[in-house]
Parts: structure tokens; sequence; C-alpha cells
């Protein structure tokens, strides 16, 4: 028998014959094929020092490249010949925290063993997974800088918790994947850390952006000026983004919303900067919860941030 109007298996939506959209240049990753650039999920949230289930984050996030066409209307350039690899998700262990880290490290390690892509997009979870993701990159091209967008330090003890989502930087540090002096951090919130680790963070020589530094002097002028000052120091610049950078009116599917942070538009522009760099080539982005979203704000935003990296020229 016939079906006119049914495609099985398929969502039924329209396809306009002249419109490219993101999620249409994802494919899955398999030996031997390359890609512009290459995508992996890492769902761990059970380190999550609050409630999470930004495990669900990564699958959330691809759903939006739905949301996006190839074509930058800025650039007058279209990008669909820039295919995505599709690595997939990470199984995370069940109950061993420990465990499931390893299983991180030794998955982004992994792809980067393939050399099949020119970058890298890593979808969280929450912030603890940039620990085996930056010292996976940090083995693979020698010396790292990371610029981190944040409204937290995240450089807590590990006397209090172990190693959690509050801790990445401080286990990179400590373990010696990349020096406090390679870490830019913008976006960190008034009346949201502690002097303790504000302390940390300086006596590490981490470069710390507050948001009353970034209103006095612009976003885009500080991180051009880093860019400029670690382009002389590292081999490889990675960005982290945690989506509670942004203020809370903007990204409200975040476990620790608060308001006073970066506009979207703040956002996205200092991503598209610091893609064009050359020596940027990798993103993580985390601490996105989709069950406390509204209306998939959060995870809307997280995937235009990640077009805004992948299209950079």
């Amino acid at each position: 028998m016939k079906f006119e109007y049914v495609n099985f298996g398929k969502e039924a939506v329209f396809q306009d014959p002249y419109v490219t959209k993101v999620a249409d240049t994802l494919i899955p990753y398999a030996d031997g094929k390359k890609g512009s650039i290459g995508l992996m999920g890492l769902p761990l949230s059970k380190t999550s020092i609050s409630y999470s289930q930004s495990a669900d984050a990564p699958q959330k996030i691809r759903s939006h490249l739905k949301s996006f066409t190839t074509y930058s209307v800025e650039l007058d350039i279209d990008f669909s010949n820039r295919m995505i690899l599709d690595f997939g998700d990470c199984q995370t262990h069940p109950t061993d925290s420990t465990e499931s880290i390893n299983r991180l490290y030794k998955s982004v390690t992994d792809m980067l063993e393939t050399n099949s892509c020119e970058r890298y997009v890593i979808l969280g979870g929450d912030h603890g997974i940039s620990y085996p993701s930056i010292r996976a990159f940090s083995e693979k091209h020698g010396t790292i800088g990371v610029i981190q967008w944040d409204a937290h330090h995240d450089v807590r003890s590990f006397e209090a918790s172990g190693r959690t989502n509050g801790t990445p930087f401080r286990s990179l540090i400590e373990g010696d994947h990349i020096k406090g002096r390679n870490i830019v951090q913008l976006g960190i919130r008034d009346f949201a850390n502690s002097k303790k680790y504000s302390d940390y963070t300086k006596s590490k020589g981490i470069r710390m952006h507050t948001m009353g530094t970034i209103e006095k002097e612009g976003v885009s002028s500080i991180l051009m000026r880093e860019l400029l000052r670690l382009e002389k120091e590292v081999d490889f610049i990675y960005l982290s983004l945690d989506m509670d950078v942004v203020d809370q009116a903007y990204s409200p599917g975040c476990p620790a919303i608060g308001p006073g942070g970066m506009t979207s538009r703040e956002l996205l522009a200092s991503i598209e900067i610091a893609s064009s760099h050359p020596k940027v080539k990798a993103i993580d982005i985390v601490e996105v919860d989709p069950s406390r979203d509204v209306r998939d704000l959060t995870s809307k935003l997280a995937a235009y941030a990640l077009v805004k990296f992948m299209y950079s020229i």
C-alpha cells in the first residue's frame, strides 16, 4: 500500500530546498572519515555540587542545530561544506565518578587520535568535564591556553568535596597540565565567589576579568588583548564556556543562574572574536540543565555559540 504523505521513521517537517540547516551537516564518525569539526558529548553531571541534569544537555543542544542555517548573512558565506563528525556521547559509569572522569579523558583522547578534524566541540555535562577534556588536549597538543567564560573561578579545594564541577581548573593546574598564567577568566561575577579562591587565582597568575571590568572596558577589547598575549605563550587555545556567565534573563537553564551576567550579544560577539584566532582549536560548552530551562532559551543560546565557533573565519 502506498502512503502519499507519510515518511516512515522520519519527522514530518517542512524542508525548503534552498535552505541548509546546521543539523544537515552532522554525520556519524566512522573510520577514515574526515570533517571540519569533531563533536563529542560528555554527559556527566553527577559531580555537580548543586542539583543538575546537565547530562541531558549534549542531546538537547544537538537538537537545536536544526534551528540555525549554514548561511551567514553578515559574511555572505554559506558554510554547508563544513561537515561535522559526530563522535556521539561517552558512556559514563552509573555510580563511580572517578571511573566516569577516566572514561571522559579516554574518549577525548581517542577522538584526537583519529586526526580526522581541524577543530573540536565538547558538549557537557557540568564544568567538571573540562578537567579530563583539557588534560587530553594538553597531552596531544603541547602548551595550552584556556579562555574561560564563567561567573565562578572553579578552583575549589579538593578537601571539601573531591573533584567536582567547582574544581576543574585547580585540577589542571595542580596536575601540571596547564600554567595558571595561561588561563583567562571572563565574566567573574561579584558576590558569587569567596576571597580564598579569588586569592588562589591571583597566586597562580590567572588573568581574571570581572563583570565590572567588562562593563568598563568591553569584553571584545579585553579578549583581543588577551589573545595577543596568549598567542606568544601557547601552542593551542581552548575555549571553555560555562553558560552561567550569561545573565539569568538569557540563560535560565543553568544550575547556578544569577543576575548581572553577560548579555547573549556580548557572549556571541566574544565567542566569534576568540574563534577567529588561528590557535583556537576547541571549545567546551557546559552547565546547561534542560530540565530547568524556559522554552529552551539556554540550550538554543549554547547551540548558537557552537555555530559561531564552527563558522568563524
